[in-house]
């Protein structure tokens, strides 16, 4: 079976629904705010922290720190790095939904 082949080559760094938010939210984009992704991903401080960290450790993202109006600011950029992973992770799972599509036409 091709999907089961697929599944294990996942990247499984972007693979958790949080990491993918970040990193499909930040290819949409040049860059977005920690304060931004939050409240696009609904997540809470701690845990998107935790996520981009991990995707920042894989150079999947760069972190930007700044000042903005005198309060400390961190924006999020997708490296080339992490656009590779992301695109080669959506066709990966465009290659399980056309087998599984195929098996249900087969039935």
């Amino acid at each position: 079976m091709v999907g089961s082949l697929v599944s294990e080559t996942l990247d499984r760094l972007i693979h958790e629904r949080i990491r993918l938010g970040i990193v499909s939210a930040l290819a949409a984009g040049e860059g977005m705010s920690f304060a931004d992704l939050k409240q696009v991903l609904k997540t809470s401080d701690g845990n998107l922290s935790v996520h981009a960290r991990k995707l920042e450790d894989a150079g999947y993202v760069r972190v930007l720190k700044g000042f903005e109006d005198r309060k400390p600011k961190t924006e999020y950029r997708l490296t080339a790095k992490g656009r590779r992973a992301l695109e080669a992770y959506l066709a990966q799972m465009e290659a399980i939904l056309n087998e599984a599509r195929d098996a249900l036409e087969r039935t």
